[in-house]
């Protein structure tokens, strides 16, 4: 709450969104936490509380209820240069969902917080489907059917477990109209959500995953560590989740939690354990992921190996760095030490292959690359470049396209990473990302260990595993050189006595 209605110290009287740091707000909880009551009094604020910037308030300046109908006789002495707060003169607000079981979350929430407490003598009557308040507004509960009023220009909107809004459900459709509204009144919102599957890119995740600045993401998860399936793991995890929410029975969650295991194991965890689970088919656990981040800080010129994946105007292009001791990070470039993750539409739609070209002079020149795995496609010109000026033994072109090889090297990645004394990584969260979006597809059985050989797919066009890619690259290119003396001492180092 403080953070959602945390003001500008530039704010000017007058303005509404744009007073405040954040556009809108995100609220990742646990099942049963409380979130859809923690929202519907956000309602009441929005329909008939000071929710709005009115300037720097100057001595002896108060803020009063009986001023605004209300008989409750709340009043409030703001502090010199304190932001003050006034009512929205209309307010329309909006309790959101794709179905009309899930806006009953917070509308049913939201009536006996007025009609049982002081707000009954501004707002009288709560009606099923709406309630009008005193100033000429109204709640509206509307789900994605409602396309006559998705378009209404509305002051605030509740939008409810945004982790199911998706494409086929007209979730996104859902979120980009009522986004439209809201910024054609100032307006702002708040979403609430489970944690979410990421292999069905819903609302919830676009927020997570989204670059801007202005939205307050609030996604508290238990330690990485612990084990779900685990009964002992599961009593901490559930002691973290709802440490703020007395109200819930600890012991009827875990009741729920283990038998929902029984059929689904990656709802249980997603629902009661707040963790982003991604469904059968996924090659990593955000929990994997996430067990193995390291606070390691690399040296210059230390000793590394690199793994490289381009492309050209659809997939993204990476490079990944290794140590020899298995750490891995993503290295940075120029006077603005720039990831080596590249976007093409961050630069117009395509990879920009000076940039790419500059950020290998630069991790040459920081760091002593003994071995460099490089995928070739669309990118032979480029490696043939760099192997002629630094060394056609360090840059090796690698095709990813050999599925007995690709399988064995993700094998290797996969089992050093669940290692406890394995490879390390440096938590970028863009790569994390691509690690959770990679997905399973089975290929031929392999002759010698008569297991399912497999490569790795995105779940959907736009959830890539391209930095995901580089990074198996740069293990398995650690690993060779490891194999063939890269921890020997060089031939020049001389010892003095």
């Amino acid at each position: 709450m403080l953070n959602h209605y945390l003001v500008r110290s530039s704010a000017l009287p007058g303005q509404k969104a744009e007073a405040f740091s954040y556009r809108r707000s995100q609220l990742v909880r646990a099942q049963k936490w409380g979130k859809s009551p923690l929202v519907a009094a956000f309602v009441c604020a929005e329909g008939v509380g000071p929710v709005l910037f009115d300037g720097w308030a100057v001595e002896g300046e108060f803020y009063l209820c009986s001023e605004h109908g209300c008989g409750c006789g709340w009043s409030y002495q703001y502090a010199a240069g304190e932001p003050k707060g006034t009512q929205w003169s209309t307010p329309l607000i909006q309790i959101t969902a794709t179905s009309e079981d899930q806006t009953d979350n917070t509308y049913d929430a939201l009536r006996p917080m007025i009609e049982l407490g002081r707000l009954v003598d501004l707002i009288p009557k709560t009606g099923e489907e709406f309630i009008r308040l005193p100033n000429g507004g109204r709640i509206d509960a509307v789900t994605s059917k409602a396309t006559s009023r998705l378009g209404q220009r509305v002051t605030f909107a509740a939008q409810d477990e945004t982790g199911l809004w998706l494409a086929s459900n007209g979730g996104h459709k859902l979120a980009r109209t009522q986004r439209r509204g809201l910024a054609g009144m100032g307006g702002r919102s708040i979403e609430t959500t489970n944690a979410w599957d990421p292999s069905q890119d819903s609302v919830a995740q676009q927020t997570h995953e989204s670059t801007a600045k202005d939205v307050n993401r609030d996604f508290q998860q238990p330690p990485a560590d612990l084990k779900f399936a685990v009964k002992a793991d599961r009593a901490k995890i559930f002691a973290f989740n709802y440490k703020a929410s007395p109200w819930v029975p600890v012991a009827g969650i875990e009741a729920e939690a283990a038998e929902l295991m029984e059929k689904d194991p990656t709802d249980a965890e997603r629902f009661f354990g707040n963790r982003i689970v991604a469904g059968l088919g996924h090659w990593l656990t955000e929990a994997e992921w996430e067990a193995k981040k390291s606070p390691t800080v690399v040296k210059p010129r230390t000793k590394v190996c690199l793994g490289f994946d381009g492309s050209d105007n659809n997939d993204y292009t990476g490079i990944r760095l290794e140590t020899l001791d298995f750490f891995q990070f993503t290295p940075t470039y120029g006077p603005d030490h720039k990831p080596t993750l590249w976007r093409p539409q961050d630069w117009n739609g395509r990879v920009p292959r000076d940039q790419v070209r500059a950020a290998i002079d630069t991790i040459i020149s920081d760091y002593d690359v003994v071995r460099a795995y490089c995928d070739p496609h669309m990118w032979e010109t480029e490696i043939d470049e760099w192997a002629g000026r630094y060394g056609d033994k360090i840059f090796i072109k690698w095709p990813t396209y050999s599925v007995p090889r690709m399988w064995a090297s993700l094998e290797r990645f996969k089992t050093d990473l669940l290692d406890p004394a394995g490879l390390t990584h440096d938590d970028d969260p863009q790569v994390a990302e691509h690690a959770r979006n990679a997905i399973v597809r089975a290929r031929d059985v392999d002759k010698l260990s008569g297991r399912r050989q497999y490569i790795l797919f995105k779940p959907n066009e736009h959830q890539k595993f391209d930095y995901l890619m580089s990074s198996v690259l740069a293990h398995e290119a650690t690993a060779d050189a490891i194999s063939d003396g890269a921890l020997a001492p060089d031939e020049n180092t001389m010892l003095y006595f």
